[in-house]
């Protein structure tokens, strides 16, 4: 590896697997010093060793969530507390409630909100002032294709109010933060292979129009598709990019 980011401090959400674990295990590989979260303990732990094994320096709070703002500011102070500082925060983690809305409750609407918009917020509102003390920095926030389009067998309505929320909240981020140095980009991945979208990918019936939007003979993204895009954003070589949002998504949105 390069090094591109070498001794950064990144704070990432989400690290126990799909595109956390992706990133948290290349940031790693690539010279950061990565401190990550999940609500999943065990794969949490387990991403922590795994960078460890391959030499790189990880430290993480299990069973950790970002979505209690008392939590994020928790996490914070470790990073701070672990290296003295932080330079990147990768907002990745989120929580949905899929459904219809004649089957969308006021419940499942709350706790999309809470998970995809509240979560982004409190880590960010915690990390701002060490990203001000440290003369700038890099926010990665996670949208989503669903925050700029609809699927037709994707029951979206709270992810996509959710996503789209986070997409404009990085635009605001990046004015705001400009004059610190503060850089704010968001990147919305399209369909990506992981634990918890394999099974419908999975099912040639609902895949086949999802195929159809992608561009790239009808591949799926990887994690690391995503993960590559973090790492750029998250280096000085995207120094003068704020206030974009990159779809990573093998063409979905084009057409």
């Amino acid at each position: 590896m390069s090094a591109r980011l070498q001794d950064k401090v990144t704070v990432i959400t989400g690290i126990g697997s799909g595109m956390g674990r992706a990133a948290a295990l290349l940031f790693a590989a690539e010279g950061a010093r990565v401190v990550g979260c999940d609500i999943d303990p065990v794969a949490c732990q387990a991403t922590l060793e795994a960078i460890r094994a391959r030499g790189g320096e990880a430290v993480g709070l299990p069973d950790c969530d970002p979505c209690d703002p008392g939590q994020a500011r928790r996490l914070v102070e470790y990073a701070v507390n672990s290296f003295g500082g932080v330079d990147v925060v990768y907002n990745n983690a989120a929580v949905a409630r899929m459904a219809w809305i004649e089957d969308m409750t006021c419940e499942m609407w709350s706790t999309t909100m809470r998970g995809e918009l509240d979560i982004v917020f409190n880590l960010v509102k915690a990390a701002w002032p060490h990203l001000k003390q440290r003369g700038g920095g890099s926010i990665i926030n996670c949208g989503s294709v669903s925050g700029k389009m609809a699927y037709e067998v994707l029951p979206a309505l709270a992810h996509a109010a959710g996503k789209g929320g986070v997409i404009a909240m990085t635009r605001q981020l990046a004015m705001e933060g400009g004059t610190h140095g503060i850089r704010a980009n968001s990147i919305s991945p399209g369909l990506v292979r992981t634990g918890a979208t394999a099974p419908l990918i999975d099912d040639a019936n609902w895949f086949a129009p999802m195929k159809r939007k992608l561009m790239l003979n009808g591949r799926v993204g990887t994690p690391e598709d995503v993960a590559y895009c973090a790492l750029y954003l998250a280096s000085d070589e995207s120094a003068w990019v704020t206030g974009a949002d990159f779809a990573i998504d093998g063409g979905t949105t084009a057409w």
